[in-house]
């Protein structure tokens, strides 16, 4: 008897989704302003995180943020970086 992943299901034969994935493939994401949760405050990490990125590109923004505008921000500021 072989042993099976409890994880996988042996008759899906699609890819599993995958988190961190540089070219995802299914539609997981999703903009912003569709998020459920996205008009509550901005999430410690995500704050951090445009910190770090807002300081890079010599930006100040706003500590009152949404979820979903600092989505955008972190967005935004990540595209800038990849084009300088």
């Amino acid at each position: 008897m072989s042993e099976q992943n409890p994880h996988c299901d042996s008759d899906h034969t699609e890819a599993p989704e995958t988190l961190g994935n540089p070219t995802p493939e299914t539609g997981a994401v999703r903009d912003p302003e569709d998020w459920v949760t996205g008009d509550e405050p901005a999430t410690g990490p995500q704050k951090s995180y445009l910190d770090t990125l807002a300081r890079q590109a010599g930006e100040e923004i706003s500590a009152d943020l949404t979820k979903a505008e600092a989505s955008e921000h972190i967005d935004r500021l990540q595209g800038d970086a990849e084009r300088s």
